[in-house]
């Protein structure tokens, strides 16, 4: 799996991986013939006491050093280029690919694991890239060719050689494969650090009010704690990794020099000639070396493949229709043809054929019990999920088949806890038009009700807001989101229970302000408020995902006894709400 995601990230980039095998041979060969130039220094130059010898041949290598540093750095350079650009590709395609997930694909990971895969996985996968492109080929044709070059100074010496590769081969690939099990088990640990300190963050109220501070922090450090144990043991078996791979090298280096003194002595073999071998020796273990510290980022670059792979092999719950709709023949429509929907793994439906039809200049409120559905069914018509049976239509065309600009441009939604970016009043209003005007953006606020409290603010539109809106109070958030949607004039509004956050009078002044502002657009209220709903054209009642009223205020109240419940629950009296 690794192996495959680098080779699909790694092939628009195949002239800079090209330049940098080319240039790992050419250093490669060039520090491979340093050892036999160093035994012909010895032999031809310092045992028969050749000045001009030595000059020469210590220019030659004088010479293959400088060009074996320059390949080496120019193998370093494209190497990185490489790396980094497949870095830059798989964060690209992960945003991407998570962009197009429903809410139940987002759920199914978590948010915190998604950023954890995005980020420290994609980085692992970069630094194997790295580092294996700028080895790849330096790693074994060291070690072949230092073993041929071997045999042809001394055959029975290089037998010497020929056992240590596959002792330290073996050695390694025992800790590596321990190793590889550990890695597995610390980017899952990653992911619950992750988890649990952004629940803590998000959650810090709840926790305050439950005082459950030390419940949380030992929550965390039992995680922390086995992360800890883990990385202990990663770094445990490298630490012991190296220090036996050179212990195995310099214990047969020792066999080595013991054997070749001995035929040196019988005249078997030349003093130069070992000092070659020796130098061939360092060659072989430097390789292996090489290749561990290459290998010992394959098992956590493993691991991270196949979580990214995990996302990027997760098909959208909102599939994208392959020609999408870019412009529907009734502009400004909602329709809801026997919409039923189950939640993923969920063993009965949650919504049952709901039909609901609205058009330009009409309002239809959806009101009902905590869970009946309301949300959800909004959450269709933008596509956090489709529907399971039955069509959901904006424009006159189903929103699987509708082009998702288009569907943006033609339905607005306002949630009841909007979130709001990091950044400016006035770039979070411009989400929603980026052309708008400072004057666009004052009449939005002035229709949400919002003018007053904004202008207060130091800087006003360049008022500073914190990530997720937290400087700001939620009814605030509602009627700055609120504005943010004003200011892209959809043909459909969908709000959904937006004024929970607001007074009475406040929301009583929302309501009168849009109502000219939405009075040819296409409107959907979701709310708790009877005050809310009353006014609308058409009101569904839902109880447990069914439609169990239909009607204006009016009607309801002397027809549905559900209807007439929530009534009851708010007001004093039947004739109070009528």
């Amino acid at each position: 799996m690794l192996l495959r995601l680098l080779r699909t990230y790694l092939r628009p980039y195949r002239t800079w991986v090209a330049l940098t095998v080319t240039l790992q041979i050419a250093q490669t060969l060039a520090l491979l013939m340093l050892p036999t130039l160093s035994a012909q220094v010895i032999d031809r130059g310092l045992l028969v006491g050749s000045l001009p010898g030595i000059i020469w041949l210590g220019t030659g290598m004088l010479f293959l050093v400088v060009a074996q540093l320059a390949a080496r750095l120019g193998a370093e350079y494209f190497a990185a280029r490489a790396a980094t650009a497949v870095g830059r590709d798989l964060r690209s395609a992960m945003f991407r690919h998570v962009q197009r997930f429903s809410a139940h694909d987002v759920g199914r990971f978590g948010t915190s694991s998604l950023a954890t895969r995005t980020l420290n996985d994609v980085q692992q996968v970069q630094t194997l890239a790295a580092d294996g492109l700028s080895s790849i080929i330096t790693a074994p044709i060291m070690c072949v060719v230092s073993v041929v070059l071997a045999l042809r100074q001394d055959v029975p010496l290089a037998l010497v050689v020929i056992v240590l590769i596959p002792v330290t081969t073996v050695v390694v690939a025992v800790i590596l494969t321990r190793m590889g099990r550990l890695y597995d088990r610390i980017q899952g640990g990653m992911d619950t650090i992750g988890r649990l300190f952004r629940e803590q963050i998000t959650g810090v109220r709840v926790v305050r009010a439950f005082v459950r501070d030390t419940h949380e922090q030992e929550r965390f450090g039992a995680a922390n704690t086995e992360m800890f144990v883990l990385t202990r043991g990663v770094r445990r078996l490298a630490a012991g990794m190296f220090p036996l791979v050179w212990l195995l090298g310099n214990g047969f280096t020792v066999v080595v020099a013991w054997i070749g003194a001995k035929r040196i002595a019988s005249g078997a073999l030349q003093v130069g000639a070992l000092s070659a071998f020796l130098g061939y020796i360092v060659l072989v273990l430097t390789s292996m070396v090489i290749a561990m510290y290459v290998m010992l980022t394959v098992p956590r670059a493993a691991a991270a493949a196949r979580r990214i792979r995990e996302v990027l092999d997760t098909a959208p719950g909102t599939a994208t229709s392959s020609r999408p709709v870019v412009s529907g023949p009734r502009p400004g429509h909602l329709e809801l043809r026997g919409v039923g929907f189950r939640y993923p793994g969920a063993e009965e439906s949650f919504l049952h054929d709901i039909d609901l039809i609205a058009g330009p200049g009409r309002t239809v409120a959806v009101i009902g019990g905590t869970g009946s559905g309301k949300t959800t069914l909004l959450n269709l018509v933008v596509r956090l999920f489709d529907a399971t049976s039955g069509s959901v239509l904006v424009d006159g065309v189903d929103v699987r088949d509708l082009d998702a600009g288009t569907r943006s441009r033609a339905v607005g939604l306002v949630t009841q806890q909007p979130y709001l970016f990091a950044g400016t009043v006035a770039s979070n209003l411009r989400w929603g038009n980026e052309n708008a005007t400072d004057a666009d953006l004052w009449h939005a606020l002035e229709t949400a009700q919002a003018r007053e409290f904004v202008a207060a603010m130091p800087g006003g539109l360049q008022a500073e807001i914190t990530q997720g809106g937290t400087n700001v109070s939620g009814g605030q958030r509602q009627r700055l989101a609120l504005a943010r949607t004003l200011l892209r004039r959809p043909g459909i509004y969908l709000f959904d229970d937006c004024f929970s956050g607001l007074d009475a009078a406040t929301d009583l002044a929302v309501r009168n302000a849009l109502a000219p502002e939405l009075a040819e657009a296409t409107v959907v209220v979701v709310a708790q408020r009877v005050g809310t709903v009353k006014n609308a054209d058409l009101i569904l009642v839902l109880e447990d995902g069914r439609v169990v009223g239909r009607g204006s205020h009016e009607q309801l109240l002397a027809e549905n006894g559900t209807y007439g419940e929530i009534v009851r629950s708010q007001l004093d009296n039947v004739e109070e709400a009528a």
